[in-house]
């Protein structure tokens, strides 16, 4: 099993798409139309590969939900990449800046940006390819599952 895509609602595909296009410039419109959501029409894009894509939505309203506050909803979302270096420089030469460092970790490094529609996007470069050292040795326990 995998995740296949992540439908995300925005104000304006066309103000987000660069973002995502910059930090996956193999990705391409896989396909996009017009719909409905509720009542309220919308245009929609599927923007990924083959096998994992994102839907941008255009029906949204308001903003998005404070990042530093505690409301329900989404926090962010990341993605494994194999050169961390490179994607920041592809979003920078994009116009768009780190938000916030990751935490200092011996076998990972990792950045967070805002997209244009105020989701907080994560980016990772795992140094090691044992999983103990990826996740920090950090065990759960079978009560908690």
């Amino acid at each position: 099993m995998y995740l296949e895509h992540v439908n995300l609602v925005v104000a304006d595909i066309a103000e987000v798409l660069p973002f995502y296009h910059a930090a996956f410039p193999h990705w391409r419109v896989r396909d996009q139309g017009h719909g409905e959501w509720y009542g309220k029409p919308c245009n929609w894009l599927h923007f990924g590969d083959d096998y994992h894509y994102l839907v941008f939505s255009d029906h949204g309203e308001g903003a998005n939900r404070d990042l530093t506050g505690h409301s329900v909803g989404l926090a962010h979302f990341a993605f494994v990449t194999t050169n961390l270096a490179a994607l920041i420089e592809r979003l920078a030469q994009a116009g768009f800046a780190v938000d916030a460092p990751g935490a200092q970790e011996p076998f990972r490094e990792n950045v967070y940006f805002i997209d244009p529609a105020g989701f907080e996007v994560e980016f990772v470069q795992y140094l090691s390819d044992v999983p103990a050292e990826r996740n920090l040795n950090r065990a759960v326990s079978q009560e908690a599952v």
